[in-house]
C-alpha cells in the first residue's frame, strides 16, 4: 500500500476542491475542451488552468491539444486507489463496530443477570 500513498494523497488532494469536482463532475459526461471546462467558474483562466494542473498531477485527467484547442479527458480507473483504499477502510471500520457490537450485547446481558 505504501507505494499508492503518494498517489492516494495527490487524489483526494485533488478532490478537495469543489471546483476541481465539478470539473470532474462535467467530464463524467465526455471530453470538453478547456474553454467549455472554465465556462461556468468565475476565475481568470491561470488559476483554471492550475485546477487543471492539480487533476492531471493526479492522474485523474489528461489533455491533448487539437490544433489551438485543448481537450481534457477523464483518465480510465483513475478512482481505482482510491476506492480500494476506501474499500479497506470500510472492511476495518465494520468489523470494529461488528465486535463493539458484541462487547455492549454482551455488557447487557451480564447486567441483566
Amino acid at each position: 500500500m505504501a507505494k499508492f500513498e503518494a498517489d492516494l494523497d495527490l487524489c483526494f488532494s485533488a478532490l478537495g476542491d469543489p471546483t476541481r469536482r465539478a470539473i470532474l463532475h462535467r467530464l463524467a459526461r465526455g471530453p470538453a475542451s478547456v474553454s467549455e471546462l472554465a465556462g461556468p467558474h468565475d476565475m481568470a483562466l491561470p488559476s483554471f488552468m492550475g485546477h487543471l494542473k492539480k487533476l492531471e498531477d493526479a492522474g485523474l485527467i489528461s489533455s491533448e491539444k487539437h490544433g489551438r484547442t485543448r481537450i481534457c479527458d477523464m483518465t480510465p480507473n483513475a478512482f481505482t486507489p482510491a476506492r480500494h483504499w476506501l474499500s479497506e477502510q470500510s472492511a476495518i471500520w465494520e468489523g470494529r463496530l461488528d465486535r463493539l457490537d458484541d462487547y455492549v450485547t454482551n455488557l447487557m446481558k451480564e447486567r441483566n443477570r
